[in-house]
């Protein structure tokens, strides 16, 4: 129970702005805490205190892993990716959804395609995309509770659960980050230009060495066959 008057320090916790749609709200802003949120009591002191040290502790799925995962509407997983590319905001699907399309990739040079839908596209997408307009390096995102999906091919969409920090302090982030930076020229030359296609475009899978899903359909037609027979 929180208690009025105490300190506490809040970790991973959510902060959006209250919906003005149903009502004038009497707050300005409001906290969603879940289960990735931690809640420590601090003990008053009048002392200087030492700072907290970094965390360490990350369960993080790798990319070659995910084409081997069962496609599950319950499956989440937590990535450490860099963004190469943060497209525009758009609208796609025949209920013309809003999102933004986000092309990442881990030190294996795997690329995938994650989607922010609604205001997450919004809010998040324009942290990231400001980040990448300011900062001169590629950044590094640490994304909780993402899902899996079939959209656009096989890819990554964030889900209402879902958490995106920009630049986390983690010491795998930290590792990556550096990686990044001495590698950039040939992941920006390698990244996909998915972000720019529209919804309706061939689906591709955008993980192991970039290989193209093809469709039935394509395969047995006269041009895929002669291109294969030669």
């Amino acid at each position: 129970m929180l208690k009025l008057m105490n300190t506490y320090l809040i970790s991973t916790v959510r902060v959006k702005i209250s919906q003005t749609s149903h009502g004038k709200p009497i707050h300005k802003f409001y906290w969603v805490l879940d289960k990735e949120t931690v809640i420590e009591h601090i003990t008053p002191s009048n002392g200087v205190e030492n700072p907290l040290p970094p965390p360490t502790k990350l369960n993080i799925t790798t990319f070659d892993r995910i084409p081997h995962m069962m496609l599950d509407s319950a499956v989440e997983i937590d990535i450490l990716a860099i963004v190469l590319r943060c497209g525009p905001q758009k609208y796609t699907g025949r209920s013309n959804h809003k999102c933004r399309e986000i092309i990442i990739c881990d030190n294996q040079k795997n690329q995938f395609l994650l989607t922010l839908w609604e205001d997450f596209g919004e809010i998040e997408g324009n942290e990231i995309e400001a980040k990448m307009e300011k900062e001169m390096d590629l950044i590094v995102i640490l994304g909780r509770n993402i899902g899996i999906s079939t959209f656009q091919g096989l890819s990554l969409q964030r889900r209402y659960n879902s958490t995106i920090r920009v630049a986390p302090n983690y010491p795998q982030a930290v590792e990556l980050t550096k990686w990044a930076k001495e590698n950039k020229s040939m992941l920006l030359s390698r990244a996909s230009n998915k972000t720019s296609t529209s919804s309706s475009a061939p689906l591709m899978v955008l993980t192991p060495a970039g290989q193209q899903v093809v469709s039935i359909e394509q395969i047995s037609s006269p041009t895929f066959v002669s291109h294969t027979s030669s």
